[in-house]
């Protein structure tokens, strides 16, 4: 489908938002995601057409995505963005998505990991749903935590909605924060009823697949496990 580009919001340092509005609305569940194409000659050119997760809810005129800058010629190609300028965009992709009819959700994940999240949770707070959450959010440091500002004020707004962050590179200065790799323990502490959720895990394969064997130490069971792994990101 063809887009264009209408917005580039700077999340934190080198973690960038940018907005696109296709000729024609596409629908998308919370938690998919699309492919991004720099190369439509050859869609299975790995280095220039990538997957991203939508980073805002479905329903509203532009489609958002999020991305973690490196020095990749995919990062570069976004970097460079400026409104106007057009972006083949494949999807809507993805069946790990948030259904209504889970009253009880957690999300475990690390990093870039959040763009799904913030879809699902922008989504529940628009609807306006009962849904009971706790998202678990591991980053680096206290400014590496994208989309802050938005999850606290949804918390704010919405006492079913707990979000608790945790760092593990330094001690954060703010102690409501907690300093940590997310292990087991943090996970029974914070989420004492884990086994009782739908527990979501998005991020880079290798936090992945440690916070999968995790959730199985403190007792979930497959069923109520939803993993993305996030390749190439």
């Amino acid at each position: 489908m063809k887009t264009r580009i209408t917005q580039i919001i700077e999340r934190v340092a080198d973690v960038v938002s940018f907005r696109c509005r296709p000729e024609q609305p596409i629908s998308f569940l919370p938690g998919q995601f699309a492919q991004i194409v720099f190369d439509p000659d050859n869609l299975k050119n790995k280095d220039l057409n990538k997957y991203l997760s939508f980073s805002a809810a479905p329903g509203q005129a532009d489609l958002e995505f999020t991305k973690k800058l490196t020095t990749s010629a995919f990062s570069q190609k976004i970097a460079a963005f400026k409104p106007g300028d057009p972006l083949v965009v494949n999807g809507p992709l993805g069946s790990c998505v948030f259904k209504p009819e889970y009253q009880k959700i957690c999300f475990i994940v690390g990093g870039i990991g959040i763009t799904p999240v913030i879809s699902i949770l922008e989504y529940i707070v628009r609807e306006k749903l009962s849904t009971d959450v706790v998202l678990l959010y591991s980053n680096w440091t206290e400014k590496t935590i994208a989309f802050k500002p938005q999850l606290d004020d949804w918390s704010k707004w919405n006492s079913r909605i707990k979000i608790v962050h945790t760092v593990v590179q330094t001690p954060p200065a703010d102690k409501t924060l907690l300093f940590g790799l997310i292990s087991p323990e943090m996970i029974r502490r914070q989420i004492p009823d884990v086994t009782d959720r739908v527990a979501f895990v998005f991020g880079p394969p290798g936090m992945v697949k440690a916070t999968k064997e995790a959730c199985h130490a403190v007792g979930c069971i497959a069923e109520k496990l939803k993993i993305e792994n996030f390749l190439g990101y």
